[in-house]
């Protein structure tokens, strides 16, 4: 069994490497903002994964959870974003530079990147598996704009770091906060609509909270323009055996995380509204 990997991805990785838990040291812990953590690290497989792909994250004594990379090879190293919503998330933003945290993957299908007009639509800590497709679409696509939402100023992400990479490219940034304390107030998806009202896209990508990706799904549908959406479900084995992150027919593992078009229309009954919780009951979103 082989790790599935882009067409133009280095030779795929074996399923039985790629499933090994390896225990790698925190080489930087970055406060990003008031809950949020980027930690980063030293993992060859992970260093030869897609935009997209997730980790499995294990946190010593406490729980495994799953976690999309936010950068991958760079200078080397790998990272991952964390928001603090639960108990293992909250744990692993307490460790520091030189802990330890276990880590297998990379697993799941990442984003694939498309020329010409595109646009990115992050939610929260759903900007972080958005960067390293930024870092690749900058090289094949006519035009790129990122979009972020966060409740406040407080909240915000990244604001460099997409500059830097951003810059010397056709480009647009544009960020709201819900409270208005930065840039534009109101929805990201608002501001989606407003975009596609007025300029003509050929794919959109998008990751965060799912009724923004959900909205932003509709939009898409309307204006005729492919999406990639990177979904977020409970996983316990990250490989598609327990069927945890069922949504429809798809395991979210190991169909997605990221869903193009064709199979969000699918899920359309599922996605955005419904969920699996840790007993395995459908839950409203």
């Amino acid at each position: 069994m082989q790790f599935h990997s882009q067409k133009d991805s280095p030779v795929p990785l074996a399923f039985d490497l790629i499933n090994r838990m390896r225990i790698v040291d925190v080489m930087d812990a970055k406060k990003e903002n008031c809950t949020v953590k980027t930690f980063t690290f030293r993992d060859k497989l992970c260093g030869k994964a897609e935009p997209g792909q997730f980790v499995m994250v294990w946190i010593p004594g406490v729980d495994e959870i799953p976690i999309s990379l936010s950068g991958i090879n760079l200078d080397g190293c790998s990272s991952i974003t964390v928001n603090e919503v639960g108990e293992a998330s909250k744990a692993l933003n307490q460790k520091e530079k030189g802990d330890t945290i276990g880590i297998r993957g990379p697993f799941g299908i990442g984003f694939v990147p498309a020329g010409g007009n595109v646009m990115l639509v992050g939610g929260g800590t759903g900007l972080g598996p958005l960067m390293p497709l930024t870092e690749k679409l900058v090289k094949v696509a006519s035009k790129v704009t990122v979009m972020s939402g966060v409740k406040s100023q407080d909240n915000l992400l990244f604001l460099d770091r997409v500059d830097g990479i951003l810059s010397g490219v056709d480009s647009e940034i544009v960020f709201t906060t819900e409270d208005g304390s930065y840039g534009i107030e109101g929805l990201v998806v608002d501001q989606v609509e407003q975009k596609l009202m007025n300029e003509r896209f050929d794919m959109i990508y998008a990751c965060g909270p799912e009724q923004m990706m959900y909205r932003t799904f509709l939009l898409a549908e309307q204006y005729n323009v492919p999406v990639q959406a990177s979904l977020e479900r409970i996983m316990r084995c990250g490989i598609g055996l327990c069927g945890s992150c069922q949504i429809g027919k798809l395991r979210v593992c190991k169909d997605g995380p990221v869903l193009n078009s064709e199979q969000l229309r699918s899920i359309k009954e599922e996605f955005g509204k419904f969920q699996l919780d840790l007993t395995g009951n459908k839950i409203k979103l």
